[in-house]
C-alpha cells in the first residue's frame, strides 16, 4: 500500500456537534470566574457604621453571565445622615454614569470614571439635603478576577495573597498622615493645626480649619470648607488565578491593627470566620473605642474553595515590627513587592483631587 492510500484510508475523527462545542466553552468560562466567599463581623460603639454587601448585580439585568458583586464601607462622623445616604445612593449613581450596551472590557474601562462621577453626584445630593454630617467611603466592585476600589477618608482595603504579600488598595486621607493631602488643604485656603486647648498647647491629630475635620476627603461634612473633597482615590488590579483576600474595614480595625496583622490573624480561615477573628483581634489589642466593621472577601479558583495558610514572610514581620501599625513607609513596601511577584495586574490607579474637572463630570449634573 502507498503512503497516500494510507492517508486516504486513516479514519476521520468523529464529528462533534455545534452545540456541544459551545457549551463546552461556557463550561470553560464558568470555570475560569472565581468563586467569591464574603464574611462580615463588627462591634458599635457610636452607631455610626454602615456596611454594603451586594453579591446579585448585573452588567445587563437579567443575564446572569453579567453579574457583579459590590461590597462597602461607611464610617460616619457628626452624626449617620451621610452615611446611610451614601449607602443608599451611591452605587445607583455610579451605574448611571456607565454607558449603556457596552461590553465587558469596556464597562470595566468606565468603571474608574464612574465611580469618580458617583461619588461626586453623591455627594452634592447630600449637601441639598441641608445637613451636616460626613462619612468615610471604601467601595469595591468585583467582576471577575477584577477589582474596582474607590475611596475618601480613612476605611482602608487590602489585598492579601499567596506568598504572605499584603497591599493597599486604597489611600488613607487623615490628614496626621498624609503630606501631599496638608499640602492640598493648604494650597486651598484651609489651614492645617492642631486642637488648642488652655494655655496654648495643642493636642491631638492633625485636622483642617474652619471645620476641626482629621480627614481631608469625605462624602457630607457640608460645614466645612471646599477643600474637604469628594474625590476618591480608584484603583483596579486584575488578580492572577491564584486568586487572593480583601480585608475592608473602618478605622476601628486599623487604628489597632496594622495591614500585615490583619491578614496574618486571619490567614487560613473561612471568610465569615476570618472577619470575626480581625475584630475579635482589634478588641484585644486596643479595645472598644469606636465602631469596629470588617469585610472579608475571599476571591478564589473552584478548584480551592478555601485560601490555603501563608506561612508569613519574615521580612514582612521584621517590616511590622520597624515601622508600626501606622507606617506609610511600610505600606509602600508592601504595595511594591506585590507588583514585582507578579500576582496582580495594576489596570488603574488615580487619586488627584482635580479628577472631577479633567473628566469634567460636574458639569454634567
Amino acid at each position: 500500500m502507498s503512503l497516500a492510500e494510507g492517508s486516504r484510508m486513516k479514519p476521520k475523527p468523529p464529528l462533534v456537534p455545534l452545540g456541544t462545542l459551545i457549551g463546552r466553552e461556557l463550561r470553560n468560562e464558568e470555570v475560569e470566574k472565581p468563586m467569591v466567599k464574603y464574611g462580615q463581623a463588627a462591634l458599635a460603639k457610636k452607631g455610626e457604621d454602615y456596611f454594603l454587601i451586594k453579591p446579585d448585580c448585573q452588567r445587563i439585568p437579567g443575564n446572569p453571565s453579567t453579574s457583579f458583586l459590590v461590597f462597602a464601607i461607611f464610617d460616619g462622623h457628626n452624626g449617620i445622615s451621610a452615611a446611610i445616604f451614601a449607602k443608599e445612593n451611591l452605587l445607583t449613581n455610579v451605574l448611571s454614569a456607565i454607558p449603556q450596551g457596552i461590553g465587558r472590557e469596556d464597562w470595566l474601562q468606565a468603571l474608574p470614571r464612574a465611580l469618580v462621577a458617583g461619588f461626586v453626584k453623591t455627594d452634592i445630593e447630600f449637601q441639598q439635603k441641608g445637613e451636616t454630617s460626613g462619612t468615610t467611603v471604601t467601595f469595591v466592585v468585583i467582576d471577575g478576577w477584577t477589582v474596582t476600589v474607590a475611596s475618601v477618608g480613612d476605611s482602608r482595603c487590602i489585598l492579601d495573597t499567596q506568598g504572605g504579600v499584603v497591599s493597599l488598595l486604597t489611600v488613607d486621607h487623615r490628614l496626621e498622615e498624609n503630606e501631599e493631602e496638608r499640602q492640598r488643604v493648604t494650597a486651598s485656603g484651609g489651614e492645617v493645626g492642631r486642637l488648642n486647648v488652655f494655655g496654648g498647647n495643642e493636642v491631638g491629630p492633625l485636622r483642617c480649619w474652619p471645620g476641626g475635620l482629621c480627614l481631608s476627603r469625605s462624602i457630607g461634612d457640608t460645614d466645612v470648607g471646599e477643600f474637604i473633597v469628594p474625590i476618591p482615590h480608584v484603583k483596579q488590579v486584575k488578580l492572577s488565578n491564584a486568586g487572593g483576600r480583601l480585608i475592608i474595614a473602618s478605622d476601628g480595625i486599623w487604628d489597632a491593627l496594622s495591614s500585615d496583622m490583619a491578614a496574618q490573624s486571619c490567614r487560613g480561615l473561612p471568610a465569615e470566620l476570618a472577619a470575626k477573628l480581625v475584630v475579635k483581634e482589634a478588641l484585644r489589642s486596643r479595645g472598644l473605642k469606636d465602631d469596629t466593621t470588617c469585610l472579608v472577601v475571599d476571591i478564589i479558583p473552584y478548584a480551592h474553595p478555601v485560601l490555603p495558610p501563608t506561612t508569613r514572610n519574615k521580612q514582612n514581620l521584621l517590616s511590622s515590627l520597624i515601622f508600626g501599625k501606622k507606617s506609610q513607609n511600610f505600606m509602600n513596601k508592601t504595595t511594591n513587592k506585590l507588583s514585582a511577584v507578579g500576582v496582580v495586574e495594576e489596570l488603574f490607579e488615580e487619586g488627584s483631587a482635580m479628577l472631577a474637572e479633567r473628566y469634567v463630570i460636574i458639569s454634567c449634573f
